[in-house]
């Protein structure tokens, strides 16, 4: 079988890097099509507005994660994942025909929900395909699909002039649509310590849902790994959200290419700092415990001076510039937030642990998206995101000085 392959766990990868592709651009090809769709939906005019459509995704995605988390320490995560892509792109589809404020509100709310599925289940996933040797480097490479996504969801603005942004979310809708039936074939679950699951049939042996819930809260590192995982998260959604409406404040250029330019500049660069982080955390941790935990927090620590001068910077080489530094910070504290989770939580409850970092993280970011499109309607963006970089710094001492772990895959 293609399952007991040495290679499939790479193919794994691969395969969730397609899922994380299409989970990011979906959500985020809208930050870039503001300009378009107003000209059709009046409400999209005001800054403000345009917060509150980014934020009741989150707000909704963060309410899911914990029980995304459970069902997937629970349920087969071969069919989560597919289930979860299957819906948010019929709902991408669906958002192709919306004409007013209201329904693009209510499909955004709805796309939180089949989201808010993927990231702990598929993370869960590659942390059992990959051991400690390469469990860093097999989540960053998992994140660049992600960037990707990014990336070219800041090319929304472009296809919707050349098109219309109608037919870039059916586009996209489709497309997800169909690689859900590409997973069908070829992704298989995996669960070193327990039998596999059948469809919508809890593992057998499982720990009962609000005990395995009691233990995780008990476990003082899980409450520290939570703190150092939302505090980043409100300038790493301002960065995703507001970075292009900041770069075409900053810089006077139009949405369509200050979008590209944005996004773009993230995304590669994070792609360089998702390779550095996974490869120098894989070998780190080898020599000493805290390996992945300093990899992570030098990429933290990358990201303060880069929030600066994204803020306040305001010529294409400064901003530019910061936005590359931010990125290869992030692709260093992306590709770890896992394994530094796999030191702390033992198997049967990392999907659970995710999911509540998750929701926590997308709480904060939530948060931060409404306050900094108020922050931009008041001309504050620039400055507002630059101070994020004091609390980034609290997270990053924090971190260094109270998490030690005692094992590279922590097992009870």
């Amino acid at each position: 079988m293609i399952a007991e392959k040495k290679y499939y766990k790479w193919l794994v990868v691969a395969l969730l890097c397609g899922v994380a592709f299409l989970n990011y651009m979906d959500r985020q090809m809208l930050t870039t099509m503001r300009p378009a769709m107003q000209v059709d939906i009046e409400e999209l005019q005001s800054a403000a507005n345009f917060g509150y459509l980014m934020g009741i995704f989150l707000w909704v995605y963060g309410f899911v994660s914990p029980a995304a988390g459970i069902a997937a320490d629970r349920f087969s995560r071969k069919w989560l994942i597919i289930i979860s892509l299957f819906v948010w792109s019929a709902v991408t589809f669906a958002m192709g025909y919306a004409n007013s404020f209201e329904q693009l509100y209510w499909l955004r709310a709805f796309m939180g929900i089949s989201e808010a599925v993927y990231i702990p289940t598929a993370l869960s996933l590659i942390a059992d395909f990959h051991q400690e040797k390469t469990r860093s480097l097999a989540i960053g490479i998992h994140m660049i699909g992600i960037y990707l996504g990014q990336a070219s969801g800041g090319f929304g603005a472009v296809i919707a002039e050349a098109v219309s942004w109608h037919g870039a979310f059916h586009f996209f809708g489709m497309a997800g649509i169909f690689y859900s039936f590409v997973l069908l074939l070829f992704l298989k679950d995996k669960r070193p310590d327990l039998p596999q699951a059948a469809i919508g049939k809890p593992l057998p042996g499982k720990t009962p849902t609000l005990k395995a819930l009691a233990l995780l809260l008990s476990n003082i590192s899980f409450w520290i790994i939570l703190f150092y995982f939302a505090v980043p998260s409100l300038p790493g959604w301002a960065v995703k959200n507001w970075l292009p409406t900041l770069f075409a404040e900053n810089l006077g250029i139009p949405m369509s290419e200050a979008g590209p330019i944005s996004t773009f500049a993230i995304a590669f660069s994070s792609f360089i700092g998702v390779i550095i982080g996974g490869i120098l955390s894989d070998k780190w941790v080898q020599k000493n415990l805290r390996g992945r935990i300093f990899t992570s927090a030098i990429g933290l620590g990358l990201t303060i001076p880069s929030l600066l001068l994204i803020g306040f910077g305001h010529t294409l080489f400064h901003v530019v510039s910061a936005a590359v530094c931010f990125g290869i910070g992030w692709g260093m504290y992306d590709a770890n937030n896992m394994p530094i989770l796999c030191q702390f939580v033992s198997a049967r409850r990392r999907a659970t642990a995710y999911g509540i970092m998750n929701m926590t993280g997308v709480f904060a970011g939530a948060f931060i998206t409404g306050l900094l499109g108020r922050s931009s309607d008041a001309g504050n963006l620039g400055r507002d995101l630059g101070l994020l970089a004091i609390i980034v710094l609290v997270a990053v001492t924090i971190q260094l000085a109270f998490l030690r772990p005692t094992a590279n895959d922590f097992s009870d």
